[in-house]
Parts: C-alpha cells; structure tokens; sequence
C-alpha cells in the first residue's frame, strides 16, 4: 500500500494522498489525474480509467472504492495527523474581519475603475489609514462586537459552574436575546454609529429599545447582510452545541432581519467559521456547507425562534425555513460554477454576487477565500476590490482566512493600528 486516490465529482476536485511513511511514492498518480483534468475528464471518469488501466507497475486495489465524509479522513488513513483548532483562533477570525471591512470600507460605493484608479490591481491594495494614523472600520465591525461582547457577558458570569464553557452549555433563548438587544440597542445610540449603517438595523434596534418582542421589531422582509457580517463571534464561544450554535446564529440575525435567508445565511456563515477554525480542508468547505445546508433545510428552531414564522405568513415553520435554506444552496452552487473557471482578476460581485443580500455576501466571501486558495491576505484585498458590498463581503473573507491561517498571518502593524483593538483581542483573549 502507496497511498490513496480521492474524487469529488461536485467540486470537480482530486487528489493523491501518499501514506506518511512513503511519501514519495506514486508521483505519477498525480500526472496522471493532471493529465486527465486535462483531457476534460470528471474526476469519477479519471478515476474508472486508472483503475481500468493503472499507471507502471501499480494499480487500485480491487474492492476498495468506498465513500469518505471529508477528504481529512482520507488524511487520517494516510497516518497524517489531524489538523486541531488553530491556537488563538478567535483573535485570528476577529482581527480578519475588522482588517476586511477596513479595507473594503473605502471601495464600497466605487465602480471597478474607481477602485482600480485610486487603489490598483487588487493583489496590490494597503490597509487604509485615517488622517489620524487610525485603521478605521464600519458598523459590520461595530455590530460585530455588539454580538461578542453580549455573548461574552452572558459566559463569564462567576456563578457558572464549569467556567465559560459551563455557562455556554447552560444559555437559554431568553437570556440571549436579552442581552443583545442590550447591546444592540448601545450601539444604536453609539456615537462611533456614523459609518453608513443599514435602515434595516437602524429600524429594528429601534424598536428593540421600545421593548416590544423582537419578533415584532424585526423587518420581517428584510434578508440584507447586515444578518450575517455580525456572527462571527457564535462561531468562536466555547461550549456551545451545534444546536446552540446554530439557534443564537438564526436569533441574532432574526431580531433585526425576518426574512428566512437572513436567519440561514447567518447559520451557514457561523459554521462555515467553526468549520475552517476547527480543521477543514479547503477542498472540503463548499461539500461541508452544503451537507449542512441539506441537514438543517427544514429544522425550525422553536425555542430561539417562537413564533416568528407565523408572524412571517409562513404555512408553517419548516415550509418557512426551508425557503431560505434553498436560497442558501443555490448561493453555494453561483459558488462551485464560478471556481470551475477561476479568474482571480474578475471582479468577485460579477463572478458571484454584489453582497447586499445574506446568501450573496456570504457566497462572494467564500469565493474571495477559495479564488486564491486562502493565501494570507489576498482573500481581503480581493473582496475589498469589488463592485458590491466590499466592506462586508471582505469583512467576511477575512474572517474566514483568519480561521484557516490563524493569527501569525495579520502584519502587526496593522494590528497596531486598528480601530476597537482592545476590544476586540479581549474577546480572542476571553475565548481562546
């Protein structure tokens, strides 16, 4: 035994992994699958040919075609250890987020040939600075922090038995949503609150301060990224459940946004960052999502959510879920078409979507990140250097190249620079 051959028809992906103690061997698997990619064959049909005639001396073994959940599986067959947690996790999504939306801050309102004009080539572009030597963000890294800071409240009460994470485990849909309406409604009123902020939040947190049930404040209709640029921090307590995860995900985007895609671009958003944080190959990211993405197409989260499909007009709560979900899979889709021809000097909001909506920013982040192969901070520069919504679809792409790569990849001059900093490395610091 060599090693093992992997196809993923869906993303049109491949790849040869020798064992760890011969990890020389069997190079000519690699030409093989090269050549075939060539030849404009599928992965399957590559691999029914090899095994049919097989390269030198070597062959597939008869009877072994079997199917992986992930190609890290295949990893740990071939006795490489599996990739944990990076250390500091947490300040790396935190710290990619806010170096994102810096960046695309200035070229959100800007035609290509604007940003083209004023900044560059994309893979050229530098953080930002104020005339005050600052790195200033928007209301995606403000609301951001509204999110984390009122979840880090609610996880660090002394009188919790097993420490953050005791308390993590023991949240209810109440208390939750009683602090971040507390922290939402702080930022309305803030007076950083000056960055262009959405109508849809502004409205909503409006009436939050009234004390009406959130399910009355929210825009029902509203699915706008202002949900998802914000979710990050679920992804980085730790001991939530994947329930719990993905319950405060759908209530933090639902008491501003209503509109189903809004709750599950949040959800997709937040595992996407849990995903990458705790391992996942990039190769495997858009299969993940989208197995998610079936899992939880009609799973209505009673107990965060109440009665909010009904006041939605919804037939009933699974009907009204699944709705956004959909949306959601067909977002993934714009994704794995656009990577059949990458093109990293297209502009991403052509490629895929302009952003101002959930499942768009979400989608053309996640493009941004894969385009370029998750490399440092090219995943910012390119949604920064976009025709849409380039604060939050770069505010997104950094927050997951800051899971994949952790910390060490962010320039600590930029870091020293930043806007909410200690903010915002008091959360990393809290949770890592």
């Amino acid at each position: 035994m060599i090693g093992y051959l992997w196809i993923n028809d869906a993303e049109a992906a491949a790849r040869w992994v020798p064992l760890r103690a011969n990890p020389n061997q069997g190079g000519w698997w690699d030409d093989r699958l090269d050549d075939a990619k060539a030849r404009g064959l599928t992965p399957s049909e590559a691999l029914i040919e090899m095994i049919r005639n097989p390269p030198g001396s070597s062959g597939v073994v008869p009877g072994s075609l079997t199917v992986a959940p992930h190609s890290a599986a295949v990893d740990d067959l071939a006795g490489y250890a599996p990739r944990e947690r990076p250390w500091r996790a947490s300040a790396a999504v935190l710290l990619g987020l806010a170096f994102g939306d810096a960046m695309g801050y200035p070229t959100e309102f800007m035609t290509m040939e604007q940003i083209t004009a004023a900044f560059g080539p994309w893979h050229e572009m530098e953080m930002p600075l104020s005339s005050d030597g600052v790195v200033r963000v928007t209301d995606d890294t403000q609301m951001t922090l509204a999110v984390g800071e009122a979840l880090a409240e609610i996880t660090t009460s002394p009188r919790a038995t097993g420490g953050a994470w005791g308390a993590a485990q023991s949240l209810a849909p109440a208390q939750v949503e009683a602090a971040l309406r507390r922290h939402l409604v702080a930022w309305l009123h803030s007076p950083d609150n000056n960055r262009a902020p959405g109508q849809t939040c502004l409205n909503a947190c409006a009436a939050l301060e009234r004390g009406i049930p959130w399910q009355d404040a929210t825009v029902i209709s509203s699915k706008g990224c202002g949900a998802n640029m914000r979710v990050a921090p679920v992804a980085l307590v730790p001991g939530l459940t994947a329930e719990q995860r993905s319950g405060i995900a759908q209530l933090q985007a639902a008491m501003t946004h209503g509109h189903p895609t809004a709750l599950a671009a949040s959800d997709l958003t937040a595992h996407a960052i849990w995903l990458l944080s705790h391992g996942c190959a990039l190769d495997d990211l858009l299969t993940q999502l989208r197995l998610y993405a079936l899992q939880s197409r009609r799973k209505y989260h009673g107990d965060w959510l109440g009665d909010l499909s009904r006041k939605a007009g919804a037939p009933d709560p699974a009907t009204y879920i699944a709705f956004g979900w959909d949306e959601c899979l067909s977002a993934l889709d714009k994704v794995t078409e656009a990577l059949r021809t990458p093109d990293r000097d297209m502009d991403p909001s052509r490629a895929v979507g302009a952003g101002w909506v959930a499942e768009e920013a979400l989608a053309t982040a996640l493009y941004c990140l894969l385009v370029v192969h998750g490399y440092r901070r090219a995943p910012i520069q390119r949604g920064a250097h976009s025709s849409g919504d380039s604060d939050s679809i770069a505010a997104l792409a950094g927050a997951f190249a800051g899971a994949l790569n952790g910390p060490r990849f962010w320039p600590d001059e930029w870091t020293e620079v930043l806007e909410y900093r200690d903010r915002l490395l008091a959360l990393g610091q809290l949770w890592d």
